[in-house]
């Protein structure tokens, strides 16, 4: 969506101290740049980048390669099929993926679901308020999770971070949810959170009827910059979300200023970059609300 911050994370270590407000109307833009063999690229620099918008290409008034604090909900699958064992490797990877790969000064917030979701964490940077509710997790139930997508997008409203990003963990399709995945997919481009999804398909002739639905999953993440990837078990979603923060710990900020008033409409973007063999993920489009946000560093807090 629109940024209220006309100044974009500086190039330096005292990012998470800035405030992102400005009464000029700038698009940001996160982007991830990955070379041919997928491994992520670091070093590209602001003239590299192109960004177009419906098509015409757009100044970039702005650019980060420093890394910009995130604010990140995991939205994770406690269904009964995800009783015992797998809840056990995803509390695990989920320990590590948050309290050693992230950078201290992130937020993360907490979405369980089976039939329903529930918040089970708000924005905390403290991992001592996160690891009780890792800890109090139980498997029950039937699997909603776009329900539960539709549920995180409200915090990432009052979120405190300038990046936002959701990574979603089911070894299930969606068997429950309220909302249909085109009405959910009509709300994606309001925000600017990517989505990121790991598909845990354990190939289980016994479990047909649950097996993961990846192509419904892309139609979530891959509009908003993310992803989807399928895993074989649960004891891999360690080197999964290692991926995904190795992504989060890399990725660009780039910015240019709204040439339209805020229309409510939807506008597609593109991002490309001059070097030949290299792909960029970046959200495809966005609505050009005037709603403004102001983040807010934990000093003011």
């Amino acid at each position: 969506m629109l940024a209220p911050a006309g100044r974009l994370a500086a190039q330096s270590a005292s990012t998470s101290q800035k405030k992102f407000e400005s009464s000029v109307e700038v698009v940001t833009v996160t982007a991830t740049v990955t070379d041919a063999n997928g491994r992520v690229v670091t070093d590209l620099t602001g003239d590299e980048f192109e960004v177009l918008e419906d098509g015409v290409k757009q100044q970039v008034t702005q650019f980060a390669t420093a890394r910009v604090p995130v604010s990140l909900a995991v939205l994770l699958d406690i269904s009964d099929s995800m009783v015992g064992e797998r809840l056990k490797d995803a509390r695990h990877a989920l320990d590590r993926f948050l309290f050693e790969l992230l950078a201290k000064e992130d937020e993360y917030a907490l979405v369980l679901f089976n039939h329903a979701p529930t918040i089970a964490t708000r924005w905390t940077s403290d991992p001592e308020t996160m690891r009780p509710a890792l800890d109090a997790m139980r498997g029950w139930g039937g699997t909603a999770i776009y329900d539960a997508v539709n549920a995180s997008l409200p915090l990432f409203e009052s979120r405190h971070r300038q990046r936002a990003a959701g990574v979603i963990i089911s070894d299930g399709s969606d068997t429950a949810s309220d909302i249909p995945l085109i009405d959910l997919r009509g709300k994606l481009p309001k925000t600017d959170a990517f989505f990121y999804a790991v598909a845990i398909d354990r190939d289980d002739p016994r479990a047909l009827s649950r097996r993961v639905n990846p192509y419904a999953l892309r139609e979530i993440t891959d509009d908003t910059g993310g992803y989807s990837e399928v895993v074989k078990s649960t004891t891999e979603l360690g080197p999964a979300t290692a991926r995904i923060a190795d992504e989060l710990n890399h990725q660009y900020t780039l910015g240019f200023t709204m040439g339209h008033p805020p229309d409510d409409r939807f506008h597609s973007l593109r991002v490309r970059v001059s070097r030949p063999q290299h792909r960029v993920r970046a959200r495809r489009g966005y609505v050009a609300t005037s709603t403004r946000r102001r983040y807010v560093t934990d000093q003011e807090r």
